[in-house]
């Protein structure tokens, strides 16, 4: 995997004791979210299992560059202000390129 056609992953960690309010803030995401392209194509969530308030949320996109415009929209900046509100910690970004997949059948 080379160049734009790379897929790309930002990993969210956080902290919060509000996760209900979470996950209804991450519904009424998806719902403007699907209604374009270029957005995230997947969305993995975990649940540490030694410190309960804490969550990884794991968010693929067809490229970096998909990625950066998704970033700079207005919706996900109001996004990221709701969800840092709804956090006992700010949440930690870190930015990956994937490198391999393989799947277990």
């Amino acid at each position: 995997m080379s160049g734009s056609s790379q897929k790309f992953v930002q990993i969210i960690d956080f902290e919060t004791d509000r996760i209900d309010e979470m996950r209804a803030l991450a519904e009424e995401g998806d719902q403007t979210l699907g209604d374009g392209a270029g957005g995230p194509v997947r969305r993995l969530v975990l649940k540490d299992r030694t410190r309960p308030d804490r969550y990884l949320v794991v968010v693929e996109f067809d490229s970096y560059e998909e990625a950066m415009r998704n970033s700079e929209s207005p919706g996900t900046s109001k996004f990221a202000e709701r969800m840092a509100a709804l956090c006992t910690k700010p949440p930690s970004f870190t930015d990956c390129d994937v490198e391999d997949v393989t799947a277990f059948e």
